[in-house]
C-alpha cells in the first residue's frame, strides 16, 4: 500500500505539478532546472531501483514496426499537408526548401534532446512504473496520452495539444506492444521530423 502510494505521489509530482509549473511566470533557468531533476530522478529510478537495462533488444520485429510506421506515417503526412497547403501554403517546406541547414539542426536537436528523452519518460518509465495500478490497458494508454498532453501545456496553443494527444496514443500503443524505447522513438522521431519538415514547426515552437 505504501508504494502504490508512493507512486501515485511520485506520478502527480513529475506528470501533473512540475509540467502545470511551467505554465507559472517564474525564472526559466528554474524550469530548466526542474526539468533537469526530474529527469535525472526518472534514469536513477529506472538504472538503480528498479534496475531496468536501457539496452537494445535484440528480438525486435522490425518489418511489422516498420509496416505499421509506413501506413501511419503516409496518413499523417496527407492530413498535415493538406492543412498546411488550405491554412497557410506558403509554409509548405518552407523551411527545408529555403534553410536546408537549420532545417538539419532542428530535426538533431528535436531528436537528440527532445524525442529520447520524452520516450523515456512518458513511455519507459510511465510504463514501467505505472502500468500494474490500472487495471484497463485502453484506460492506460489514454491517461498516458493525457498527461503527455499536459506536458506540452506551455506552448498554449490547442492545436499543439490535439497533435500531442494524437501521438501520445499512437506512442503509448506502440511501446504498449513493442516495449522498446528504440522503436518508439524512431516513430516519434519520424511524426515530429515530418512536421517540421512539411511547415508546422513555428506551431511546434521551432524557428521557421
Amino acid at each position: 500500500m505504501k508504494v502504490r502510494a508512493y507512486k501515485v505521489l511520485e506520478g502527480l509530482i513529475l506528470f501533473v505539478v512540475i509540467p502545470l509549473s511551467f505554465m507559472i511566470n517564474y525564472s526559466i533557468w528554474l524550469k530548466l532546472g526542474l526539468g533537469v531533476i526530474g529527469f535525472l530522478y526518472v534514469v536513477y529510478v529506472l538504472t538503480v531501483v528498479e534496475k531496468l537495462p536501457l539496452n537494445i533488444s535484440k528480438h525486435l520485429n522490425w518489418h511489422l514496426f516498420l509496416k505499421q510506421t509506413l501506413i501511419k506515417f503516409l496518413l499523417i503526412a496527407l492530413l498535415t499537408t493538406f492543412f498546411i497547403w488550405f491554412t497557410n501554403k506558403e509554409l509548405l517546406f518552407f523551411v527545408v526548401l529555403n534553410k536546408p541547414k537549420l532545417w538539419l539542426m532542428i530535426l538533431f536537436i528535436y531528436t537528440v534532446f527532445s524525442v529520447y528523452p520524452q520516450e523515456i519518460l512518458y513511455r519507459t518509465f510511465f510504463f514501467y512504473r505505472y502500468e500494474t495500478l490500472v487495471k484497463s490497458k485502453i484506460g492506460f494508454v489514454l491517461l498516458n496520452a493525457a498527461l503527455f498532453t499536459l506536458g506540452h501545456l506551455f506552448f498554449k496553443n490547442n492545436l499543439v495539444l490535439v497533435l500531442t494527444f494524437i501521438g501520445g496514443l499512437l506512442f503509448a500503443g506502440t511501446y504498449q506492444k513493442t516495449r522498446s524505447t528504440l522503436l518508439v522513438s524512431i516513430e516519434h522521431t519520424i511524426y515530429g521530423c515530418w512536421l517540421f519538415t512539411v511547415g508546422m514547426g513555428n506551431i511546434l515552437g521551432f524557428p521557421s
